[in-house]
């Protein structure tokens, strides 16, 4: 079985606090020194982990207890650390924000899950001796979690960092690290986070130079890794996969949410869209596609003139379509050759901006039009787990097919379709594009967690995207 390398979570007390600053500080100040060292995420989050797989030169991956579970989430998050002398685990939101009014999916869930000690980074910009006020109630308020050391971030100057310390001195919690105020690690936001690296890669890799200095000089990383090897040896299941298309699915569970057809097929190719626009795509789809069989080519819908010629599937993931509008609908070739490709049966998968690019427009900008409707940004964020269920066919299965996802979005789409039944906490409501062979929606799914829907997928690409 696979095992979990020494490893450590770094929390924050609160959404925004610059858990990602100090997580993708640490992963390059540690690979500068040498040490193999692996990224993972808690939640959903598809920007965080760019900046990770940058700092250290491996992809990060997502421990989402919602849309995976929690025998899946080790599974993962040994994967993340395999070959590693080490595995740094980033979290969502505050140390204890779950999904819900609890701490379901939380940081503190996963660590605890990991079996791993936490690092505290707490914004101290306003603060003295009411820092220790604040750590003594988050390492009581669960005592089966281990609050193994605190990084004081956003510090004043050496006087207030002197003040910090002796505040914090009888918490008994030790001070692994204190970044002081620094513009040059004060990266871009945009309404979803931090911008992507996939949009402007050579001035993040400057930043995290300059940051992986700066927490080398600030942080403790003997401290750190100590920290990191003080977790017991642990062992972990294995990642869920999908059935491959040509072979007979498993009688039970997720996987085996398609039917091997008699008719025949031949190996199937999914088009991945990528590049700044499509930066959404979690590492494990690409590996799970090539699990159930399919051989994967990326493409760039701003340039490429055309799908692949060979694809037997498309698939368009989340990203940031909106910035890149005016580029995306002058590629008419490439919009005017999947409009053609899906009008003969091209079996094709679509979560969030891949929806708005095969909608009709884009707050007016033209686009594929195979979706009957049109896409406008707004100032309202809609964001949540999802519990969805199909209410037609679909490549990812039959009327009724359940999936399991979220949406984080500032779009919204005009009519919104009613494909889809989505459940969430504050209530139901329809929404999506689908048909035998589209399914095109908000939602967005992890391979881990829904192997069957990829299998579905491939089986649908290698059937029906192979007999046009």
């Amino acid at each position: 079985m696979p095992s979990l390398p020494p490893r450590v979570v770094i929390a924050g007390t609160h959404s925004g606090v610059g858990k990602t600053t100090v997580a993708a500080g640490l992963l390059a100040a540690l690979t500068a020194r040498g040490v193999r060292v692996g990224a993972a995420k808690v939640g959903p989050d598809f920007i965080d982990p760019g900046y990770h797989a940058m700092a250290c030169g491996r992809a990060s991956r997502n421990l989402d207890v919602r849309l995976c579970g929690e025998d899946t989430v080790r599974a993962v998050a040994a994967r993340a650390g395999a070959g590693c002398d080490l595995l740094v685990v980033e979290g969502v939101m505050g140390l204890f924000d779950g999904s819900g009014s609890g701490t379901e999916a939380s940081t503190a869930h996963v660590a605890r899950l990991l079996d791993a000690p936490v690092v505290l980074v707490v914004d101290a910009a306003a603060m003295s001796g009411s820092i220790a006020a604040l750590v003594h109630g988050f390492r009581s308020f669960d005592p089966a979690l281990r609050l193994g050391g605190v990084v004081l971030n956003q510090v004043g100057s050496d006087g207030h960092e002197t003040l910090l310390r002796d505040a914090l001195a009888p918490v008994g919690v030790p001070v692994v690290g204190a970044l002081h105020r620094d513009e040059r690690v004060e990266w871009r936001d945009r309404h979803l986070g931090l911008v992507p690296v996939a949009e402007r890669p050579g001035e993040v890799r400057a930043a995290l130079t300059a940051l992986a200095a700066a927490v080398a000089a600030a942080v403790d990383l003997d401290a750190v890794i100590a920290l990191a090897r003080s977790a017991p040896a642990a062992t972990a299941g294995e990642v869920p996969t999908p059935a491959r298309w040509d072979q007979p699915a498993a009688p039970t569970g997720p996987s085996s949410r398609r039917v091997v057809s008699d008719a025949g097929g031949r190996r199937p190719v999914v088009a991945l869209a990528g590049g700044p626009a499509f930066s959404f795509t979690y590492p494990e789809l690409p590996e799970a596609l090539v699990a159930a069989g399919a051989e994967v080519v990326p493409f760039d819908p701003r340039h490429d003139p055309a799908l692949p010629a060979q694809a037997t599937g498309l698939i368009a993931g989340g990203g940031f379509p909106e910035v890149f509008a005016a580029e995306l609908a002058a590629n008419r070739p490439l919009l005017d050759d999947v409009r053609r490709r899906l009008g003969d049966g091209l079996p094709t998968w679509a979560e969030c901006g891949g929806l708005l690019w095969l909608a009709r427009s884009l707050d007016g900008a033209p686009l594929a039009g195979v979706v009957p409707a049109d896409g406008r940004m707004t100032d309202r964020l809609t964001l949540g787990y999802r519990t969805a269920t199909t209410r037609c066919p679909s490549p990812l299965g039959p009327t009724g097919t359940t999936l399991s996802g979220h949406e984080f979005r500032y779009s919204e789409l005009d009519p919104p379709g009613d494909a889809l039944e989505l459940l969430g906490r504050f209530g139901r409501r329809k929404g999506g594009y689908a048909s035998p062979i589209l399914f095109a929606t908000y939602l967005h799914v992890h391979p881990s967690g829904e192997p069957g829907a990829v299998a579905a997928f491939v089986h649908s690409a290698a059937t029906i995207g192979s007999g046009r």
